[in-house]
């Protein structure tokens, strides 16, 4: 009897994914975009693939990074604030060409929080209705635009206001696409 309970559970244990397997797909979302897009910017401006370049353009990308690729940023300790410093944890093996995937695979024993991080779902613009979306909502999309609306912005009809305004400028294709503006 015992050796059927011992063969079960060492069975099922067999199965369970353990520490050293690959990702799982969508797992380390933003280290897996951010990384894979950083190494192509690194190919495509000809840098060197020294750990001190990719060092130095990795804290370059970072300084410009924003929302969640700020946070990752922070994780690995590629922005001034950060408390610990991990960057050689991603310099080192991109410029030996590793895979972003195994680079995030390892970070992720190093640090859980950055294969947390996930993207926000985007909000098509030329179909939603952003009298239904929330304050919250209306106000991440001025963010993600660069703009504000401190100060005159009491009431969420402001907002939009704000929002009908500058999508001309900042998403000329989904303010061509509406019909309520």
């Amino acid at each position: 009897m015992r050796t059927v309970y011992a063969l079960t559970v060492t069975g099922i244990l067999l199965l369970l994914p353990g520490p050293g397997q690959a990702l799982r797909p969508g797992e380390c979302e933003v280290c897996v975009s951010f990384l894979s897009r950083f190494y192509e910017s690194l190919k495509e401006n000809d840098v060197t693939f020294t750990p001190n370049a990719v060092e130095k353009e990795l804290h370059k990308s970072c300084d410009a990074a924003k929302g969640k690729e700020n946070r990752f940023c922070y994780y690995i300790g590629a922005t001034s604030d950060a408390a610990t410093k991990i960057t050689n944890e991603v310099s080192k093996p991109l410029s030996h060409h590793i895979p972003v995937e195994k680079i995030c695979e390892k970070l992720k024993k190093k640090d859980s929080q950055i294969c947390e991080l996930k993207h926000d779902k985007q909000i098509d613009l030329s179909t939603v209705d952003l009298k239904k979306l929330r304050v919250k909502e209306l106000k991440k999309i001025l963010d993600d635009w660069g703009e504000t609306c401190k100060g005159f912005c009491a009431e969420k009809s402001d907002y939009i206001r704000k929002i009908n305004e500058q999508m001309p400028k900042y998403a000329p294709n989904a303010a061509n696409a509406r019909t309520d503006l």
